[in-house]
């Protein structure tokens, strides 16, 4: 007897009451008229479903073992096509097809297979690491280790080598915590790249969202990205998946038929002309109809229970929210979403914006979202650029856009801040392009983004003038400390801990190749910048942790800050206006441990006064260097140009409770005309 619930294909093991066998489940309202067909090589059987439940079409098929090909027919405007399961746990190879698309291709496409679960996991707990704690560093299945030659344990790009001993010890010598892999779901390339006989490299072009890419797989995909992940929770790595549920591979209108379109129209939202395209893609799916937010919510279940997967980032994710033409911050999917004790727990990474009307939505996801923060990005940027006009909104950046994101609300809606993401420059092409150079993907170079606030430092490209690479280290120097002694959770770049450069693509997503493929061989420059970031980010850890903390919640006004110019004077409001040089210092408490940032953002050295609280500072950096070498400093520092200083020193032991609240709030008061706007 077959069951409308759950959806998509289940195996039921035999019992004294129950054949073993499979149950087939399709919500299908649209079909009047479904079969379920089974592949075994050349041959093919079909099987008319006959039960229907609310739209849906179920059937039970005994003896049937994971491995199985199945495939949904349908007859639609007299032609027999096959449609996949939008349910489908696996497909059977990686999707591929001569465009135009037609009902008799869809017969020779991937079909989806049936799988079994179990799985041993070896008692291997997750990570669990806390949101203050965080570091995220973005990296592609492929792209991250397909030219590695230390990968010897797993062909190199494929989800076993993210968990090579070579990657895991990188890892781990990094500082990551949390690996953010960009889509890994089952990938349809657009039909503009298939005549090209291109692909989707990044996969933002989702066709089985329970289905894990075979591109990555040399035999199964399921149990190797499981394995994959194993590994990593067992070396204390988070698993981060990148996930795109605001529209799929079917395209606009005219775009071809896999399965949604001729299952439901109503999975996707809609005008008088047809579908709206608020994603860029052709479609949008339309999560206040209750199939489409079923399919997202269940992918999500799904990936979170069988693949224990830490948390998620949400392509486009203003999409998700949508009724029409509007941004609903009480939108059903974020309401499912915080009542489901699975997803609870994890990760939830918003891209706070799509293209459409009402489109930008940075700070309005409601609580447990953490959102992607561009204003950190372009104000970073353009300080380091040296634009001027923007010392308040860096200011504020450094604090954690508080004017966006409360540090009441913290650690839940900590932003993740960064300074450079897959879609646009690498951090070493930050530094040595100003203008993007994408006409490797045959657009013309009209594609990507123009406004990149990128600095080529001389000379655009690759240079061998000493000057110039010095330069350009030591940018790259301030924009990652600036990052990682900013308040929020560091997002790194996998291709900047390696200073791989794309050739100034800014939008690599169709480059398969080694545009896009990390370059893993390191000269002494390289090697001596990787050094340094694990330091940095072990530096983060030691000093920057405890402010993020002391900072977050009630007890965030207990604490001390105040900015200062360069000749030690507290800033007044009109110096945000003019000056060139920055001091924040950050107290515990009256007494406690104190860090002192110095930001130059001209070119010339500047004789920083520094605030008369002794004793002796510590530094921790000096981005006008590689080096860290300790250093004691005691009233002045000579801040040298383009550069950012960090520097520590560890107070005297807490006196009373009660003592100290009453005079935090006197020096918290007193400093309150001291820091930029919505800073605090």
């Amino acid at each position: 007897m077959s069951k409308p619930y759950p959806l998509g294909a289940n195996l039921l093991s035999a019992s004294s009451s129950k054949p073993q066998g499979c149950n087939f489940s399709i919500y299908a309202p649209d079909c009047a008229n479904l079969q379920l067909v089974l592949f075994n090589g050349k041959t093919q059987r079909s099987f008319t479903i006959e039960n229907k439940y609310a739209g849906i079409h179920h059937i039970f098929i005994s003896d049937i073992s994971a491995g199985q090909q199945y495939g949904f027919s349908s007859y639609i405007e007299g032609e027999d096509w096959l449609l996949l399961d939008p349910y489908a746990k696996a497909v059977s190879k990686a999707p591929y097809y001569q465009p135009p698309y037609s009902a008799d291709k869809s017969w020779h496409m991937a079909k989806a297979l049936v799988t079994d679960n179990t799985f041993d996991w070896q008692d291997v707990p997750p990570p669990d690491v806390p949101l203050a704690e965080t570091i995220l560093l973005e990296t592609h299945t492929k792209g991250f280790s397909q030219l590695n030659p230390a990968i010897t344990s797993a062909a190199p790009g494929s989800y076993q080598a993210l968990a090579d001993p070579a990657n895991i010890k990188l890892l781990q010598e990094q500082g990551i915590t949390s690996v953010q892999l960009l889509p890994v779901a089952v990938c349809m390339h657009e039909p503009h790249l298939l005549k090209q006989q291109g692909v989707n490299f990044w996969g933002y072009s989702t066709l089985a969202f329970m289905a894990p890419d075979p591109r990555y797989a040399t035999i199964d995909a399921v149990a190797e990205l499981k394995t994959a992940i194993r590994e990593l929770h067992r070396n204390g790595i988070e698993v981060i998946l990148d996930v795109v549920f605001n529209h799929t591979a079917e395209g606009g209108q005219d775009g071809p038929i896999f399965n949604l379109k001729a299952l439901d129209k109503r999975y996707y939202l809609r005008n008088e002309n047809g579908l709206r395209n608020y994603t860029g893609c052709g479609n949008s799916l339309d999560l206040t109809h209750q199939a489409s937010l079923n399919l997202v919510m269940d992918s999500l279940r799904y990936w979170v229970s069988e693949y224990h997967i830490d948390g998620f980032r949400f392509d486009l994710a203003a999409t998700l929210g949508r009724n029409g033409d509007r941004f609903n911050q009480q939108a059903p999917f974020f309401h499912a979403v915080a009542q489901d004790p699975i997803l609870q727990p994890t990760k939830l990474i918003a891209e706070p914006w799509d293209i459409g009307p009402d489109g930008y939505q940075l700070s309005y996801f409601p609580d447990g979202w953490n959102e992607c923060n561009d204003k950190f990005r372009d104000t970073v940027r353009s300080f380091w650029r040296g634009d001027h006009g923007y010392l308040k909104d860096f200011a504020t950046r450094i604090m954690g856009s508080r004017h966006f994101f409360s540090g009441g609300r913290w650690p839940h809606k900590l932003p993740v801040n960064y300074i450079a993401y897959h879609d646009g420059f690498t951090l070493q092409d930050l530094v040595s392009y100003n203008d993007k150079h994408n006409c490797a993907n045959g657009e013309n170079n009209r594609d990507g983004h123009g406004d990149n606030r990128s600095y080529n430092c001389g000379i655009e490209g690759i240079t061998d003038n000493v000057e110039i690479i010095a330069f350009r280290e030591k940018q790259k120097r301030n924009l990652i400390t600036t990052l990682l002694f900013s308040f929020g959770i560091p997002h790194l770049l996998a291709a900047d801990t390696v200073s791989h450069t794309q050739g100034g693509n800014n939008n690599a997503y169709c480059q398969d190749n080694a545009i896009s493929w990390l370059n893993w061989q390191m000269d002494e420059l390289k090697q001596e910048f990787q050094d340094w970031l694990s330091k940095m980010i072990a530096a983060r850890k030691q000093y920057m942790l405890p402010f993020i903390d002391a900072f977050t919640g009630d007890g965030r006004n207990n604490h001390r800050i105040s900015w200062y110019c360069s000749n030690g004077e507290v800033m007044q409001q009109h110096d945000w206006e003019h000056q060139n040089c920055l001091g924040l210092h950050l107290g515990l408490n009256t007494d406690g441990d104190e860090l002192l940032l110095l930001f130059n953002q001209i070119d010339t050295p500047v004789d920083f006064k520094l605030p008369d609280v002794p004793p002796i500072w510590h530094r921790v950096c000096d981005t006008s260097s590689m080096h860290l070498a300790p250093l004691n400093v005691n009233d002045h520092y000579q801040l040298a140009g383009r550069s950012m200083v960090v520097l520590q020193r560890s107070g005297v032991n807490d006196t009373v409770k009660g003592h100290q609240v009453a005079a935090d709030a006197i020096v918290t008061k007193k400093a309150v005309s001291t820091r930029p706007i919505d800073s605090i």
